[in-house]
């Protein structure tokens, strides 16, 4: 999609006068730079939090503080079925339906969840396989299962790399792997977005290679939800988790969501480690023996509900269902394609852009790769009121959330990144 932008100031005044979403900044607490707001370009670490975060938080300390255990039936939010009242908004953002999307733990907590319901490793078919470079948590979560299982982490799983001198994983590199392994692989799992690059894979055609060889695809969409639009369940996807800390603004450690396609989810035979909050509604006040799954994803929840821990995402989608997914990524696509246009006019910075070039590859993140003072110039940014994120080896990441980031603020960066370097 060609874009035709300026590097002179009213061109950015005149994006923002024009967004259809910019009244959405001011919905948003910024950290402050010399009293003013910084330059905030890291929500895809830590969202912003949300104005109504608080009033939020009262309306629970309310409902603990007159009704108390009345709460989990009464009040303006019952406790019981909090969860609930998250699934619809998350199920526009993930293109998937309510039944299949439950919210419960953190992210790292379901990946383990999901992996030991839907890894069946036997003699003949027992391999993993995921993409070099992994966000570690992955990695570990991998290695340990497969420990679990009394396999070797070294034969078990099958690690993907960029072709040597370069950054980025290709589909058919994906897809041939799978193809040559074929009946060795009981699962692929993906990051949906690697963290690194900010590279968005194909995974509708990785779920589809997957499936020609009989194993089970998941993914880990830690960077992709509230980024960029998603078809789950069209694209016929066993299972994905993800956080909400970053992109979907909830707050730090924050509770985590789960997608399990409904062909798992409805069936209560599906392999699953069970707890109080996965049984039936209707069973679970008997308090008898026997563990009855729920009909849909929620019969993987397995504590109470952690109220409190629910109540930043549910103010931050509330947000989301106002803009619209459709047309927070239109900003996006305009935002960054701006950003990375900027960037190009930096040649003295002497960096990589190594993320994708092409929109459909990449979501509200460049990251630029410098061979040499990465670290430096990273901390002058920071000592300059722009909050961006550093990776070793020499990659920081810059990711306007199109929520609460402007054009004005882009080239306010430009401006500081011209001025200082």
């Amino acid at each position: 999609m060609p874009f035709t932008f300026s590097a002179d100031p009213t061109f950015a005044i005149q994006e923002d006068a024009a967004d259809k979403i910019a009244s959405f900044k001011s919905k948003f607490y910024f950290p402050k730079h010399e009293e003013r707001d910084a330059i905030y370009f890291c929500g895809n670490s830590l969202g912003l939090q949300p104005k109504t975060v608080d009033a939020a938080i009262q309306i629970e300390l309310a409902s603990w503080r007159e009704i108390a255990i009345g709460g989990y039936f009464g009040g303006k939010n019952p406790w019981l079925y909090y969860h609930e009242l998250i699934s619809s908004s998350l199920s526009k953002l993930v293109g998937a339906g309510t039944h299949e999307i439950t919210v419960t733990n953190t992210l790292t907590v379901n990946l383990h969840l999901m992996l030991l319901s839907f890894y069946k490793p036997n003699k003949t078919r027992y391999k993993i396989v995921m993409e070099a470079g992994a966000f570690p948590s992955d990695q570990y979560a991998v290695e340990t299962l497969v420990k679990h299982f009394g396999l070797d982490p070294a034969d078990a799983i099958i690690e993907i790399a960029a072709t040597a001198g370069e950054k980025l994983l290709q589909t058919q590199q994906i897809t041939d792997i799978i193809e040559l392994h074929g009946s060795s692989i009981a699962m692929v799992l993906m990051g949906g977005m690697n963290y690194y690059t900010g590279q968005f894979f194909e995974l509708e055609k990785i779920t589809k290679a997957t499936h020609q060889i009989g194993a089970i695809c998941g993914f880990d969409l830690a960077h992709v939800v509230g980024n960029i639009p998603l078809e789950l369940h069209q694209w016929d996807i066993d299972f994905a988790v993800w956080c909400s800390y970053k992109y979907l603004n909830s707050g730090p450690g924050a509770v985590g969501g789960i997608y399990i396609h409904e062909k798992w989810a409805s069936n209560a035979d599906t392999p699953r480690l069970g707890g109080w909050w996965g049984n039936d509604e209707k069973t679970r006040f008997k308090m008898e023996k026997g563990f009855h799954a729920k009909p849909n994803a929620s019969g993987w929840n397995i504590s109470t509900t952690p109220v409190f821990n629910m109540i930043g995402l549910k103010a931050s989608l509330e947000i989301f269902d106002q803009a619209g997914i459709a047309a927070i990524r239109n900003k996006s696509v305009r935002l960054t394609a701006y950003l990375e246009f900027l960037l190009q006019q930096l040649p003295q910075l002497s960096f990589e852009i190594i993320t994708p070039s092409s929109i459909e590859e990449r979501g509200a993140q460049l990251s630029l790769y410098f061979k040499e003072n990465g670290k430096a110039i990273h901390a002058k940014m920071i000592e300059n009121g722009i909050i961006v994120d550093y990776r070793e080896p020499g990659v920081i990441r810059v990711a306007p959330a199109p929520l609460y980031c402007s054009f004005e603020d882009v080239y306010q960066f430009y401006c500081i990144l011209k001025e200082h370097f």
